[in-house]
């Protein structure tokens, strides 16, 4: 629901907001791109290895410290899935990483439940956004 978004808020996610992908690495929310479907635990053989992991390297990693730099925060607010994070070296990171958990009650027992746990994190990336 993007169209909702004010003209501030855009800029704010601009410069606060990436997101990882296995085909293009690190992206802002208005960089283009094609369409596609390449997960990143993707086994793929290129130069680096055997999946996207080795092909990205650090290279996430420097570009998510570059952004951090240019933006004087020292937080980072995870809330890529697990398979993407795997991608990101977070002990290289020049931020502290913050990951929130999200879980719902199923039969009394608190678990993640990958449909609500993504739809929430994008929830959480509006609010902060907003």
């Amino acid at each position: 629901d993007a169209e909702s978004l004010s003209e501030a808020d855009f800029e704010y996610a601009q410069d606060h907001l990436r997101m990882l992908s296995g085909l293009y690495g690190l992206l802002k929310p208005l960089d283009l791109m094609q369409p596609y479907r390449l997960e990143m635990g993707t086994k793929l053989a290129n130069d680096k290895g055997t999946n996207l992991y080795q092909f990205w390297g650090n290279v996430i990693t420097d570009k998510l410290n570059e952004a951090i730099s240019a933006q004087g925060d020292n937080v980072l607010i995870n809330l890529a899935s697990n398979e993407y994070f795997k991608a990101v070296k977070p002990k290289n990171l020049d931020a502290q990483v913050i990951t929130p958990v999200f879980k719902d009650c199923k039969n009394g027992q608190y678990k993640v439940i990958s449909f609500y746990a993504k739809k929430a994190r994008g929830m959480m990336a509006r609010y902060i956004i907003e």
